[in-house]
């Protein structure tokens, strides 16, 4: 297996400011990534989801004008995932970028991984539009 990322995106037909702070909201997070959260409650600066993973540990980088809402991600076993996430302009509103590492996957787990992502994006589009 080779250490990979793949990078899923979705445009939205709404400015990027906009976009940043719905998906930046704790109380927006289970209605868009059910990938990550079915469930939100806060413990300090962290969120805890429960995904289907099993509870995990959320932070998010502070607030900023950048659109950068990257996110550490602590799961059961107490790995902790990086995940790159931006908001970034586009002539046609805003597009949501999120990049997907493979960290050992098999090509099976990382295809389905990235498929999960992409729903979750295209969910966070469709709550937008």
């Amino acid at each position: 297996m080779t250490e990979e990322s793949r990078h899923i995106s979705v445009v939205i037909g709404r400015p990027a400011a906009d976009v940043y702070a719905f998906a930046r909201e704790p109380e927006n997070l289970a209605a868009w990534a059910a990938g990550l959260a079915t469930g939100v409650r806060r413990d300090g600066d962290d969120l805890l989801t429960d995904s289907p993973m099993g509870e995990v540990r959320v932070r998010f980088t502070p607030d900023n004008p950048f659109g950068v809402l990257d996110h550490d991600v602590t799961l059961p076993d107490g790995t902790v995932v990086n995940n790159p996430l931006r908001v970034l302009t586009h002539p046609d509103g805003a597009e949501v970028l999120f990049t997907v590492r493979r960290l050992g996957a098999s090509d099976a787990d990382f295809d389905r991984d990235c498929a999960m992502v992409q729903a979750d994006l295209n969910h966070l589009r469709d709550l937008l539009s």
